[in-house]
């Protein structure tokens, strides 16, 4: 079961390409994967606004359904982690450093710059900011995760089979999924998890440089973020050599511990009151207007529908790239729990959560620049965060311990990467070799790397709309394949029942 597959070294032939073509032709891999992102957003932004949509439909419908009472294992089976420590390591891998670095960012550039349905700069563009920003980063996004998560956990601790993107279709495929079709399907999974996770890693690195150079003036470029990288590898190398149990899990807990240091923070010394406000009334609205958001295309605008392409269907496409990563790693620590739990846990507690931290970053970044306190819209996208806790006391502590956060999530996502990677090529293995967890570890470093020197930021979002594409195919058969499941196990419950 340890051993590595076929799907490991044809994967790694194909990132060593990648990284080969970036080294030698960072202006031709740039150029490329800006045209197939182009194509893919004003040509399929349709697909996933309906693909990611239906996925939460199919939460819901699990949560109040007969099905909701099915548990990830067997009927007497209970959680191996406290439900504490379980949302710590969720949200730790889930969310990490994209809600850090966007977390006043995102808020600001909706607010000054581009809101789709109001003027720059007015108070119906603040609180549009923020109604589009809960959309970006809630239950869509948990929905991505959580139906990945409950197909790999269903199949691998109810049925007892190999925890493998491409064993979740045997309802459909039966043993072709231990052929050809099998091995593609995972190919592609493991592909989505690498650019999914390194692209990632990309925008910690840049943040990391952002914060040193606006408390330390350490400069930024390529060079600055390529040692950040190197240093971090080091360190999630570590963790990932200490395993799940010690690595990963102590981390996710001193993220919490820091994540939550820094919201008691902005919460006693910041605008309080407004950014109570600023959430209540922006959970209405994004509850009011969930359903039309959720489809909203602007066919007839075209700066609408550009700035669709530029947030919406690049925030789907890069859950969905992450969600072979994410939901492998949910799977894991979600055994025991019934899919009613499970649902609620993964789709709900996140996502007001990361609610509660846009209102008080981002309603403090938009409340400092509407009141003319702080100008922030000069500042880079990974400086925004620094330049907010700038205008607090005991800011450069603060952004010192942000600093900290994002380098600590750093190394949660990379080290959880890892050990999935590792799980993915080793047959399902769940406890993969730890020199096959350190080569993965080193490949997602390179491509992050190669990444941020063929086109920076905008690279890190051209590959993870494409990675997002082939793999958001093999969701849809993966949710078809565990109804089936589901409806052949419900019915034999029953007749259980009934002897």
């Amino acid at each position: 079961m340890d051993k590595i597959t076929f799907v490991f070294w044809t994967t790694l032939v194909i990132l060593l390409a990648i990284v080969g073509v970036g080294v030698a032709a960072p202006d031709f891999l740039e150029n490329w994967t800006g045209v197939m992102q182009a194509w893919i957003s004003d040509t399929l932004g349709w697909y996933y606004l309906l693909v990611v949509t239906g996925f939460v439909i199919v939460c819901f419908y699990f949560v109040v359904s007969p099905y909701g009472k099915i548990k990830l294992g067997d009927p007497d089976s209970e959680p191996e982690y406290r439900t504490a420590t379980w949302f710590a390591m969720i949200f730790s891998a889930g969310m990490g450093i994209g809600l850090v670095f966007w977390g006043a960012a995102e808020p600001m550039a909706h607010f000054m710059d581009n809101a789709p349905t109001a003027e720059a700069g007015t108070d119906e563009a603040l609180l549009e900011s923020m109604r589009f920003t809960f959309f970006h980063w809630g239950v869509h996004a948990w929905g991505i995760y959580a139906v990945v998560g409950l197909c790999l956990g269903y199949f691998k601790f109810r049925k007892d089979m190999p925890a493998l993107i491409s064993h979740t279709l045997n309802p459909i495929f039966g043993k072709h999924t231990d052929g050809w079709i099998g091995k593609i399907v995972d190919i592609i999974a493991v592909t989505a998890t690498i650019i999914g996770v390194a692209s990632t890693l990309g925008f910690g690195a840049v943040q990391i440089n952002g914060g040193l150079d606006y408390l330390f003036d350490t400069g930024s470029g390529f060079g600055v973020q390529l040692a950040i990288i190197a240093v971090v590898t080091v360190l999630f190398m570590i963790s990932a050599w200490a395993g799940l149990n010690k690595g990963i899990k102590l981390l996710s807990n001193v993220n919490m511990v820091l994540a939550a240091l820094l919201f008691i923070f902005m919460f006693i010394f910041g605008q309080t009151l407004y950014s109570l406000n600023f959430f209540t009334n922006t959970f209405g609205a994004y509850l009011q207007t969930l359903p039309s958001m959720s489809f909203r295309m602007s066919p007839l605008s075209e700066g609408e529908r550009d700035w669709i392409n530029s947030w919406t269907i690049f925030y789907w496409a890069w859950w969905i790239a992450w969600s072979p990563f994410v939901g492998s790693f949910i799977a894991r620590v979600s055994k025991g729990r019934s899919l009613r739990e499970y649902i609620l846990g993964v789709l709900l507690v996140p996502s007001l959560v990361g609610f509660l931290w846009f209102s008080f970053f981002g309603g403090n970044a938009v409340y400092l620049q509407d009141q003319g306190i702080a100008n922030l819209a000069d500042l880079a996208t990974e400086e925004v965060l620094f330049g907010v806790f700038a205008e607090f006391p005991l800011g450069a502590v603060m952004s010192f311990v942000a600093i900290v956060l994002i380098s600590t999530f750093f190394i949660t996502s990379a080290d959880s990467g890892t050990f999935i990677l590792g799980m993915q090529t080793t047959h399902g293995s769940i406890k993969p070799p730890r020199y096959v967890k350190l080569i993965w570890g080193l490949m997602l470093s390179a491509t992050a790397s190669i990444l941020l020197y063929s086109g920076g930021l905008q690279a890190l979002e051209n590959a993870l709309i494409i990675a997002a594409l082939p793999f958001s195919v093999i969701m849809l058969l993966m949710v078809y394949a565990l109804f089936k499941e589901l409806r052949r196990d419900l019915q034999q419950l029953k007749e259980e029942n009934k002897a």
